[in-house]
């Protein structure tokens, strides 16, 4: 049994998470390639190893002839009955290798295949592990400044944090810990290259997720996120359970849960509303908190006029429009808001605008009530129909 290699190939598998059986297969090459350098071909050259004692058997099949032509490939009927007695002119004969009479060079060169297969392996491994945690978040850890980019050690490969996705404002110090979104994993051959964001609204999503039970269960649906990044998120939550609000869920018990994912991303404010199938309802709650009159939502157009009173306009837009424009991200409207008194001089802001509409419906919902004669007036139900009777069985 040969304990060193077994014991080499046990640390790699463990340390390198490289399977046995491909630390096998590159030892097989490498002792191909060493043969190949010495004897100059290697069609004919055999390699078995033993995947449980780790013993390996290097052999050349030769061809057994009269007179030798070719070293490599032939050997003559003396030789090979050395070898064994039962030898005849014709027979492939199993001559064994020894690897110690390999010279300096095709060692080197076989030593040089088996860490290059290991290396190999070794970024195979680390990409498939951190393309699996793709459009997820890990928590990395702040190495240095490389000109305005960041790079962030994120365990077994480093991950790079482009300007673009940086938070304005935010200072990250060496060996400082922070939360990450995995935007891509690509493989280049000097080993996966890791993007990651701060800005990413996907990034609140999963911080939700990981941090609300209800959520991570499927209880809680963020339907919705939009995210100005360092500044302010509004996000759109459903409940599948009529008995759990879905906003106090996201909140936590005097808002442990908010507070931790706002501590996380340093103060950015974060809104959570209720999701509303009915688009007016959605607006009304997503520009909150600003307080509605009226709403008059156009779903076909994906448009919406808002009314709100004199005292609410500033507060319904926000700070350089930054209300109503997360808003509209979180809904799909376009959104024009106005207040009460420009809405009076104002085209689509006005009930009386859409009293025509309504007109027509009650004019088709009358037309369909007269038709039908077996309403009965005033009881607001439909009357059965009478039975008709034949004159012979009246008489009966």
């Amino acid at each position: 049994m040969n304990k060193e290699l077994m014991e080499a190939l046990d640390i790699l598998e463990k340390e390198k998470e490289i399977s046995k059986e491909t630390l096998f297969d590159a030892i097989e090459n490498s002792l191909i390639t060493a043969c190949k350098n010495h004897f100059g071909k290697s069609d004919n050259i055999k390699v078995e190893i033993n995947r449980e004692t780790c013993d390996f058997l290097c052999y050349a099949e030769k061809e057994v002839v009269e007179e030798v032509e070719d070293d490599c490939c032939q050997i003559s009927l003396t030789d090979a009955k050395e070898i064994s007695h039962r030898a005849q002119l014709g027979d492939l004969l199993h001559v064994e290798i020894k690897s110690k009479e390999f010279g300096r060079i095709a060692t080197q060169n076989a030593k040089n295949v088996i860490l290059q297969k290991i290396r190999e392996e070794e970024r195979s491994v680390i990409y498939n592990q951190y393309y699996e945690k793709e459009k997820d978040v890990v928590t990395g850890i702040v190495q240095r400044y490389v000109g305005k980019n960041i790079s962030i050690n994120l365990g077994k490969a480093d991950g790079i944090l482009n300007e673009s996705e940086q938070v304005k404002g935010e200072v990250f110090k060496p060996t400082e810990r922070v939360k990450l979104y995995i935007l891509e994993v690509k493989n280049t051959p000097k080993g996966p290259r890791i993007m990651v964001s701060r800005t990413h609204p996907e990034l609140v999503k999963r911080l939700f997720e990981s941090e609300v039970t209800e959520i991570k269960d499927g209880t809680v649906e963020i339907k919705s996120i939009a995210r100005e990044a360092g500044s302010r998120t509004k996000m759109a939550v459903w409940s599948n359970n009529p008995n759990v609000d879905a906003v106090g869920a996201c909140v936590g018990i005097n808002g442990t849960r908010v507070n931790t994912i706002v501590e996380e991303l340093r103060g950015e404010k974060i809104d959570i509303i209720n999701w509303d199938e009915n688009p007016g309802n959605l607006i009304q709650n997503a520009l909150s908190p600003a307080k509605i009159v009226a709403v008059f939502a156009d779903p076909d157009e994906k448009t919406a006029k808002v009314v709100v009173p004199d005292y609410q306009l500033s507060l319904a837009i926000g700070k350089e429009g930054q209300n109503a424009r997360l808003a509209a991200r979180l809904t799909g409207y376009k959104i024009d808001i106005k207040s009460e008194t420009q809405a009076k001089d104002a085209p689509g802001f006005r009930y009386e605008d859409y009293e025509d509409e309504y007109d027509e419906y009650d004019e088709e919902y009358d037309e369909e009530y007269e038709s039908n004669e077996e309403y009965v007036e005033g009881e607001g139900m439909l009357q059965e129909p009478s039975p008709e009777y034949s004159e012979e069985a009246l008489e009966e």
